[in-house]
């Protein structure tokens, strides 16, 4: 279903692009025509991760945007297509974070902030700034990624909507517990806790629809590990599993990952070899994304630094090496 979704996402791009322009003046129904499609990309985003057919489908949308505003039958119509343009630019750019290529994620981010601005569109700015914080943790650039989420919190849709703001405090405390301060990173966790509290069922668009009190637990998690206090990370990551969808079946795994690692660094190997390969059987039938495969790297190496005449160690090295090792 995905594949059927994501191959007529590719063809619709490029058959639009290939229709001579005319005269005709772009209104309302090339907007609705045009946004129809993130919800496919969304979603083929949640059940595979970041791959490079994906940024290329995102990027064949955003440029029909731009080419579409040219001949836009009025400002507001413009704006939209600006505004669809950054979103799906944005598109691209968290692709790359997932499969871990920063350079092109900066440049696609880079981009969709400059769209988003003609656009005036603070919900594309608060989509940006939560990515642009994401990729500053992937990068190691901490404080990049603080003043990130901080400009996150700033925007109006944060402003206006718990939801937004309680996501842009959770980065906030990813980036505090990333620098090693433990306080203003549980204050954020605790700012975002109970702004999420305060969200009310309203229509979003679907990129956020990942976070909720599931995504919450899952970056409590990450702050807690950050931290060193792996018993809370473990506590953590099994509220996550238990509330994610089983749609959500690339964070459900990374999540798995995340569970392993906190596991492990209680002394329970066992456990944690068995924890990853659940993760494993998740993303059977397609390849592990960079950011995970990542996680698994780094799991890898702490299983054979604390454990490394470890029986379940050996067996998991000998398993799944060659499924997450890079091709």
């Amino acid at each position: 279903m995905l594949r059927r979704t994501f191959c007529s996402l590719t063809v619709g791009a490029a058959a639009a692009a290939a229709v001579p322009s005319g005269r005709r003046s772009v209104g309302t129904a090339d907007v609705i025509r045009l946004r129809e499609g993130m919800s496919g990309l969304t979603a083929l985003d949640q059940t595979r991760g970041g791959h490079g057919a994906l940024e290329r489908a995102a990027l064949a949308r955003a440029a029909e945007a731009v080419a579409l505003q040219q001949r836009a039958a009025s400002q507001t119509v413009r704006q939209r297509l600006f505004s669809l343009a950054s979103h799906y630019t944005a598109s691209a750019a968290w692709s790359c974070i997932d499969a871990c290529q920063p350079d092109r994620a900066r440049t696609h981010l880079d981009q969709a902030l400059r769209l988003a601005g003609m656009a005036q569109d603070s919900m594309a700015q608060m989509r940006v700034w939560n990515s642009t914080a994401m990729l500053a943790h992937q990068c190691g650039q901490f404080g990049e990624g603080v003043a990130a989420s901080l400009a996150a919190q700033a925007t109006t849709t944060a402003r206006r909507d718990p939801l937004f703001a309680s996501l842009a405090h959770a980065r906030t405390a990813i980036g505090h517990a990333s620098r090693g301060d433990r306080q203003p990173a549980l204050r954020s966790l605790g700012y975002a806790e109970d702004a999420l509290t305060r969200a009310h069922a309203a229509p979003r668009p679907p990129w956020i629809g990942f976070y909720g009190p599931a995504e919450l637990a899952a970056i409590t998690a990450i702050v807690r590990e950050l931290l060193g206090e792996p018993a809370h990370a473990e506590a953590a990551s099994h509220r996550a599993l238990a509330a994610l969808p089983a749609t959500l079946r690339r964070n459900r795994a990374m999540t798995m990952v995340r569970l392993a690692h906190a596991q492990l660094r209680q002394g329970d190997t066992d456990q944690a070899c068995a924890t990853t390969g659940k993760a494993f059987d998740l993303m059977a039938g397609d390849p592990i994304p960079g950011r995970m495969r990542t996680q698994i790297g780094d799991f890898h190496r702490d299983l054979f630094t604390l454990a490394p005449t470890d029986r379940a160690a050996r067996e998991w090295g000998d398993r799944y090496r060659t499924e997450w090792s890079p091709r």
